[in-house]
């Protein structure tokens, strides 16, 4: 006897894919154009990432938003060899990194289309982005 199929399995959640809201969209777009958005406080003067609608370092709430230039230096790294969160396990392994922006603020962020063993603390990178088919682009840094 045997059992009649039920209904399809849903997608495994992806934990890498943001999700776009009102205030976010602006960044999310650019991003598709294959352009880096940072806020800019005109209180204080000093940029910040990842977007917010106030100043984390004044509280100002006049802040707006600037194409940053995609230079970044790599602040630190590390290669994660095992995730088992989906899609992480089929690109395992990859570099998690910390950037510091030409502007000033500090990026989470993944290094790619770079050996493991060519990576240095300063070294100079910039700005790419992953695409994936009806996804929102997804801001990387390579050599």
């Amino acid at each position: 006897m045997t059992t009649p199929p039920g209904p399809p399995a849903a997608p495994a959640p992806r934990h890498d894919l943001p999700e776009p809201d009102a205030f976010t969209r602006p960044y999310w777009d650019a991003a598709a154009d294959g352009r880096l958005l940072l806020r800019r406080c005109r209180a204080c003067g000093r940029a910040h990432h990842y977007p917010r609608e106030f100043c984390p370092h004044c509280w100002s709430e006049d802040v707006r938003w600037e194409r940053a230039s995609g230079r970044a230096t790599l602040y630190t790294w590390s290669v994660v060899h095992r995730n088992d969160l989906p899609p992480f396990g089929t690109r395992v392994p990859y570099v998690a990194a910390v950037v510091d922006l030409a502007e000033g603020p500090r990026m989470m962020t993944e290094i790619v289309d770079c050996e493991e063993s060519a990576l240095a603390i300063g070294m100079e990178l910039s700005v790419t982005f992953r695409r994936e088919e009806g996804r929102e682009a997804v801001a990387v840094f390579r050599p």
